[in-house]
Order: structure tokens, then sequence, then C-alpha cells
């Protein structure tokens, strides 16, 4: 009787709703922050302590991921996958720059091996000569300087520094100003992806990050990182398989995240009911939300790049009451970001001039009523 006590205690109750939940919420974290520190998010910091048994085979026996747990840090390792749109972004959510991503690497190698205290001065000098190294050339303008306080504060926002003395962001209008950080190099050495060092090429590594030799583990990467998986991107065989296991893959993914599986003819996707679990959310307030929205019925099966500035334009004047005014001035710019997050989405496709739209836009027929109340939430 001792015995069977004991591993009640070892084991989460079944059918815990609150363990479930706890559960769930961990996951759905990890997932959208891969590298999760425990000052940064304390709440979820302790879930994921709490179930990392339960965590830990979830990701691994189902996705192929790996969960790395210490005293304040936890790092899933997504390997096996390489989603299409999710790139790195500043806490506006801008995604970085490849100049800025150039210096995150080159910050990075300088802080790996310590010291666990430097100033900005210091690691300043230290980019530069690792630049050289590596042959790239860095400038010492004010746009260079913007970058690397772009790059050091992600750094600090991800809980890889912490500013001791004075902060960074002075450094982008001085360059004589100065800071002292506090470096987390075991932190650090988490960031790169061990099963993908080595690779000399970024195309050699994105084939080798791409494991579809594995398709079940694959398929499920795709239905929980992606907008949507299109009938257009699998074989015959994948997709009759991914059809046969589908009430399997509901049910691990509603077990795990939360999500719903919706599936058409033309492909699945996973429905996150309360829209949190992306780090662009669809359909969006704002002018550019509003416009990508508007556009999708306007634009038909497939347009010209030129006919959809026309179209966007058109959107501008008929809404230029209620959409920000800097936007509705430039109408190519406001194309091309309404554009970018319909593809970021997967509703739509952009190659070269020609625009496309996808099956699953078709969920998005919007019928749009303005009154003066509504005017706030569309800016």
């Amino acid at each position: 009787m001792a015995e069977v006590e004991a591993a009640l205690l070892r084991t989460p109750e079944l059918g815990d709703p609150q363990a479930e939940h706890e559960r769930r919420e961990a996951a759905r974290h990890l997932l959208m922050h891969p590298l999760t520190c425990a000052e940064k998010h304390p709440d979820l910091f302790r879930l994921i302590r709490r179930h990392h048994r339960d965590l830990d085979q979830w990701f691994t026996q189902r996705l192929g991921y790996r969960l790395h747990l210490d005293a304040d840090t936890a790092r899933l390792f997504k390997a096996g996958i390489v989603p299409d749109d999710r790139p790195l972004r500043t806490r506006t959510g801008r995604p970085l720059h490849r100049s800025e991503l150039q210096l995150l690497a080159l910050v990075l190698a300088c802080t790996a091996a310590g010291p666990l205290v430097v100033s900005l001065r210091d690691l300043v000098a230290d980019i530069r000569s690792a630049a050289t190294e590596a042959g790239l050339q860095l400038g010492i303008d004010g746009s260079d300087r913007r970058a690397l306080v772009t790059v050091l504060r992600w750094m600090v926002d991800q809980g890889l520094a912490t500013e001791l003395h004075e902060r960074v962001d002075r450094y982008a209008d001085d360059a004589e100003a100065d800071a002292v950080l506090r470096i987390r190099p075991d932190r650090i050495a988490l960031v790169p992806i061990s099963a993908l060092l080595g690779e000399t090429s970024a195309d050699a590594l994105l084939a080798r990050a791409d494991r579809r030799d594995g398709f079940r583990q694959w398929a499920r990467c795709h239905l929980a990182e992606d907008p949507v998986v299109y009938r257009s991107d699998l074989t015959d065989s994948e997709w009759g398989e991914l059809r046969r296991r589908l009430g399997e893959e509901s049910r691990l993914m509603e077990e795990m995240f939360g999500l719903s599986l919706e599936a058409r003819v033309e492909g699945i996707a996973c429905i996150d009911g309360d829209g949190s679990l992306s780090d662009v959310r669809f359909p969006s307030s704002g002018t550019v939300g509003h416009c990508a929205l508007l556009m999708i019925d306007r634009i038909g099966p497939s347009a010209d790049l030129a006919e959809v500035v026309v179209i966007v334009a058109t959107l501008a004047r008929a809404h230029s009451a209620h959409w920000a005014k800097d936007r509705t001035a430039m109408p190519e710019r406001l194309t091309r970001d309404a554009l970018a997050l319909l593809v970021s989405q997967r509703l739509v496709t952009v190659d070269g001039d020609d625009v496309r739209v996808l099956a699953a836009a078709r969920r998005y027929s919007p019928t749009v009523t303005i009154s003066d109340s509504a005017q706030s939430a569309l800016w």
C-alpha cells in the first residue's frame, strides 16, 4: 500500500483539471518563449519546474524537441523544423534586421566565455576585433550604434545580460557613453542548437534543420508552429497519412496546447481560441491589420502588385478618418506591410509582382461597420 501511495505522489493525478491546465499553460509558454528565465517569467517558470518530467516527455516523444532545465533557466531546443516566418523580434515586435542579426552573432561569440561583468566600451572593442576576424565591416556612425543598442536591449530582455550601471541606450546617441553589464555565459551557451553546429553554409544548415525523414514528428511540429499546413506542402502519401491520424493529432494538440484542428480539402490548421499563441496576431487592430483584412476580399484569387497598391490607395482614402495619416500617405509602404502580415499568416504568397490569395484566407470574410466609437480601436 505504501508503494502505491508513493507512486501516486510521484505521478500527476490523472484527470486533475488543475494539473492539466498548468501543463498546458507551461507548454504554450515554452512554444512561444523557448528560452525562459525565472526572473522574467516567475509564475510560468514555477509551472515548468513543477511539470518538467511530463513536459519533457511531451516535447521529446511527440515533437522531437528537447527541454533543458536548470536552477533558473528553461530552454526548449526546437530541432527538426524551420518555421516559415519566425524572426527574432524587439520588444516592440519589429523583426531584427540582417545587420542586427550579424551584430547579435558577434556579441554572443564575444560573451559566450565571459567575463561575467564587462563594460560597454570593452565589449565594443571586442566586437570590432571579432568583426575584423570574420571579414565584416563595422562603422562608427549612429546607425551602427543604434543597431548595437537594439541587440544589447534584446539580450537584456531575454535574460542574457543585465545592466548594472548606466543604460546601454545612451550609446545610440553618444559614442563616448559607457555602461556596465553582467553577462550570463551559461544562458548564452544555450542559445544555439547544438545539433546544427558545424555547418558551413546557410542552405546546408536549413536543410539539416528541416528533419522531414521523421514525418510524424515533422508534421506535428508544423501543425503547432505554422498557421496552416497546406495539402500542397505534402506528398500524396504524407497527406494520406496525416488525414488518417487526424483524430490522434487533434487529441495531442488539444492536450498539449489547447488547440483544435480545422481540416479542409486544401489543408489543416490548428486554431487557437484566444489567439495568444502567436507572435503576430491576425485579425488585428491598427491600420496595417485592418488594411490586410480588407485586402483579402478585394484582391481576388490573384493580382499584380501594382493592382494591389491601387486597391490599398482606394482603401486608404475610404478610411482616412480612422487610419493613421502617416500610413495612408504612403500606399506603397502600407501595401508592403499589409502583405507581409498576410504572408506571415500563410494567407497570401508574393512572388515578384504576383500576389496570390491562399485557401485559408477564405476564413476571413470581413463585414465592416465603422462608427465614431470604433475610431480609437482602429488606430
